[in-house]
């Protein structure tokens, strides 16, 4: 079939986000399938030369975008079976960041009229528009009309996917008709309005001939108040067509077989590497050079919702357990200064990393033993997968993709690939933690089997494929 698959942002041209690394790895594994797999993206100023240079230029048109007309450009690179369209327009891609700017609302929604309009000129008939989050949920709003107008369209379906509900695309009502180009009908008969607002993911849910989330639980919890943001009662309507699907991981980008960041390579079959690069971990960091004492690590933005609240109010009874940290991020500016001040506090037992790196990052995955992920919410999350993938034991919440990744330690017949809790409470989280770390100590044997479990876990983007395979073959009525 043809997919089109529309994306604010795409691993490895633009990165900020989980959603860059769907899209550049999903599409790949549906071509693989051997669908024809497009994918469209803003030409973002950041994108590098290199990638500039295989661009190659299409052609280009005016966009209808209520009163305005503006210039859109298409370029093309082809990559790994993938035919990859570039829109081009730097009035409104011409910046640094790619989003926080005032006219969000107008880039996107010029972006979404690219995507729209770009098959017509292309004479290419998607059977599916794919669209993501709300910076793409005008596309099935403005398919409910194009379809009936434009041949290349006729026949198409929209999928939409929630990456994180958090992020609606909410502006003011005057907007709508004046920017977005949409009569008042949309407003009135209530497919957009939101609290006298135009909530554009709203529109999605409703207009998508399918929605799907980014994991299973994802979906369910969507139900729910706590985790929906204020929609819950527009995805429980729409729940009939509703499916959570869990993301892959990159598998041959992150394999400690091949990371060149470690000191020595390991994998399942030959883990006897992980030992030096917990040593390299624990010298990088300032910590004890001690083989004995267990790493618990944490690559994470330090935000609320990621759950820091509990480890900064329990990091007296972690620390009490025997253990050594090491934190990797940026964020909030109380959790920079909470592990501030716990690396001053516990000298050679914590370090806080306040920064990205990708040296430190694979270090830390390489060299710790422990995973800590406490999210109060996460739709997916990969950095439990990539910790499971280096044979580092993640200790999460269960919410979200941490529920659906993790197999909790059982210790009455020995399964699991990591240690889980379910409430957003520090007893409970400490008390896993300690279970862990007893396990780590008095059992070594049992240990050793759960990272040869997690490391053999299959997160291919395989499995994800065939599911969203499933999903466009339902809406196509095929």
């Amino acid at each position: 079939m043809n997919i089109l698959f529309a994306s604010s942002e795409v691993a490895p041209f633009i990165k900020s986000g989980g959603l860059a690394d769907v899209a550049g790895s999903l599409p790949q594994a549906l071509a693989k399938m051997g669908h024809d797999v497009r994918v469209i993206l803003p030409l973002y100023e950041r994108i590098g030369q290199e990638w500039r240079d295989q661009m190659t230029y299409l052609q280009c048109f005016h966009v209808h975008l209520a009163w305005r007309t503006p210039y859109c450009g298409l370029f093309e690179l082809k990559r790994d079976g993938v035919t990859y369209y570039f829109v081009d327009n730097e009035y409104y891609f011409k910046r640094y960041d790619i989003y926080g700017h005032y006219d969000d609302a107008e880039r996107f929604a010029f972006f979404s009229r690219a995507v729209i309009e770009s098959p017509g000129h292309l004479g290419f008939h998607p059977d599916v528009i794919h669209t993501n989050d709300w910076e793409t949920a005008l596309v099935p709003i403005y398919l409910l009309r194009e379809r009936e107008l434009v041949p290349e369209l006729q026949g198409t379906k929209s999928v939409y996917t929630i990456h994180n509900i958090e992020y609606q695309g909410r502006y003011g009502r005057d907007l709508l008709e004046d920017l977005f180009g949409l009569p008042a009908s949309y407003f009135h008969e209530g497919m957009l309005s939101y609290y006298g607002d135009v909530n554009l993911m709203k529109g999605a849910i409703y207009a998508a001939d399918y929605v799907t989330t980014v994991s299973p639980t994802y979906a369910e919890e969507l139900h729910y108040d706590f985790y929906a943001h204020g929609l819950a009662g527009v995805v429980s309507a729409n729940g009939h067509k509703l499916r959570g699907i869990l993301n892959g991981l990159d598998t041959g980008k992150y394999d400690p077989w091949h990371d060149k960041k470690l000191v020595r390579l390991y994998n399942a079959k030959q883990p006897a590497g992980k030992k030096d690069n917990k040593a390299r971990l624990q010298e990088m960091a300032g910590l004890k050079v001690d083989p004995s004492i267990p790493v618990i690590g944490c690559v994470s933005r330090l935000a609320s919702h990621k759950g820091f609240d509990l480890v900064v109010d329990a990091l007296p009874e972690i620390m009490g357990l025997g253990v050594q940290m090491v934190v990797l991020g940026t964020g909030e500016w109380r959790y920079e200064e909470a592990f501030r001040g716990a690396a001053w506090q516990y000298p050679n037992m914590f370090s806080a990393q306040i920064m990205y790196s990708d040296d430190w990052a694979s270090a830390i995955y390489g060299g710790c033993d422990l995973f800590l992920m406490p999210s109060v919410a996460e739709p997916c999350g990969l950095s439990q997968m990539i910790a499971m993938r280096y044979g580092t034991l993640p200790v999460v919440r269960e919410t979200g993709g941490l529920k659906d990744s993790v197999i909790p330690y059982n210790q009455f017949t020995g399964e699991g690939t990591g240690f889980t809790f379910t409430n957003v409470d520090k007893g409970d989280m400490v008390w896993v933690l300690r279970q862990a770390v007893e396990l780590f100590h008095n059992d070594p044997k049992t240990w050793k089997q759960l990272m040869k479990n997690a490391m053999t876990s299959d997160f291919t983007w395989n499995r994800s494929a065939q599911a969203y395979e499933e999903v466009y073959h339902w809406v196509l009525g095929w």
